[in-house]
């Protein structure tokens, strides 16, 4: 089993100082949506996921410090509008209309990534925690069983897209709620796949270069054994990069 992974960067999709240009953003998101997809033009892609009988959420994450862009929740709205699907019928939220996802029929799955005391990175795996009844059930051990989240009946099979934001990642940080703006690197990218595992062992592989490259070496924190585990134990998707076709696009400095 192989699975595929677009990334994409963009040095113009954050301006001097460091506001999101919401044109080069919906670009980048069209583009990665389309190649992964594998349709020619970005409005047959986003077609292709849904119907109009659907019910979308799209699942965001609005931890304060650094939550999903507003500009990115928009532009993903709009897209599933555009493709189909009545605008009564497209709501995103984190945690405020629990009820609403329980009625969904299709999910978007969208949140930046940062490292995290608990889970070792707060991932697309780790996105819908907040949905089941007692989220910290799923702290033990690292979070290493984050992937039995995606089995209960809110979320169970309704993922029709996962991103994974990289504007500006969060590559190190100690402790509960930790955030410290100076590990924030502008790496002005977006990760999308169909698979949430691969794209979080994407994510937390560049994250750990990043710390590797600032510190020469990498660091001491919680590892992120959830991503592993939902490979080897759950069959969640792929975790081992060998076996994860990346294709990357875009600005590569």
């Amino acid at each position: 089993k192989r699975s595929k992974v677009v990334l994409i960067r963009d040095a113009g999709v954050l301006d001097a100082g460091g506001k999101i240009r919401d044109d080069v953003l919906a670009r980048m998101l069209d583009t990665a949506v389309a190649k992964l997809l594998g349709k020619s033009d970005a409005a047959s892609a986003w077609k292709s996921l849904f119907s109009p009988k659907d019910l979308v959420g799209v699942k965001s994450n609005h931890w304060e410090r650094l939550k999903t862009p507003v500009e990115l929740e928009q532009i993903i709205q709009e897209r599933i509008i555009a493709a189909g699907v009545p605008a009564d019928r497209v709501f995103c939220d984190d945690r405020g209309q629990k009820d609403k996802f329980e009625q969904s029929t299709a999910l978007i799955n969208v949140r930046p990534a940062r490292t995290h005391h608990w889970a070792g990175m707060g991932s697309c795996i780790k996105n819908y925690i907040i949905l089941s009844p007692k989220p910290s059930d799923h702290h033990p051990d690292s979070c290493a069983d984050l992937a039995t989240v995606w089995d209960l009946p809110i979320v169970k099979g309704k993922t029709r897209l996962n991103i994974l934001v990289l504007l500006t990642p969060q590559f190190y940080g100690r402790g509960p709620q930790n955030f410290q703006p100076e590990y924030l690197w502008p790496y002005k990218g977006l990760a999308v796949s169909l698979d949430p595992v691969a794209v979080d062992a994407v994510g937390a592989n560049l994250l750990k270069t990043k710390r590797i490259k600032y510190f020469g070496e990498e660091q001491p924190l919680t590892p992120t054994k959830h991503i592993d585990l939902a490979d080897t134990r759950y069959g969640l998707g792929v975790a081992d990069l060998k076996r994860i076709d990346l294709i990357k696009l875009g600005w590569m400095k």
